[in-house]
């Protein structure tokens, strides 16, 4: 069987994308590699073994075109209210909390919020289907 190992996102600016997901998410710099005209980084944290890879490419300026492709990437935490605040709390701007059903049965609850380079981050609520 295949494993999911990582998701890669191209950024702009190393540092600035190395605090914001450390900071909202706690994940951490695990491996660095610069190569001629680019640089991958890898960030995890100790719940998953899933990694976030950021490309930053050295003759890129201007802000990526995401085009109308991409989706989302999705964290999942223990206290979805708790986590809003607290992003809230740190002037991170972050999207209204919803409460999505199913065939009248709770599903999710979650809220998204935006990277600095403008990917959506989905926060869930821990539970059911998303662990």
């Amino acid at each position: 069987m295949a494993k999911m190992i990582h998701s890669m996102i191209r950024v702009l600016d190393e540092a600035r994308s190395i605090d914001f997901y450390n900071l909202l998410f706690g994940l951490e710099v695990v491996d660095r590699y610069p190569f001629d005209g680019f640089t991958l980084i890898y960030l995890a944290n100790a719940e998953t073994g899933f990694e976030l890879e950021l490309t930053v490419n050295a003759d890129q300026s201007a802000a990526y075109d995401l085009g109308n492709g991409y989706g989302h990437l999705a964290v999942s935490v223990e206290d979805i209210e708790a986590e809003h605040r607290r992003l809230t709390g740190l002037g991170i701007p972050v999207g209204r909390l919803v409460a999505m059903e199913r065939e009248g049965a709770p599903f999710a609850r979650f809220f998204f919020v935006t990277d600095p380079d403008g990917y959506k981050i989905e926060v869930l609520q821990r539970g059911g289907r998303f662990q």
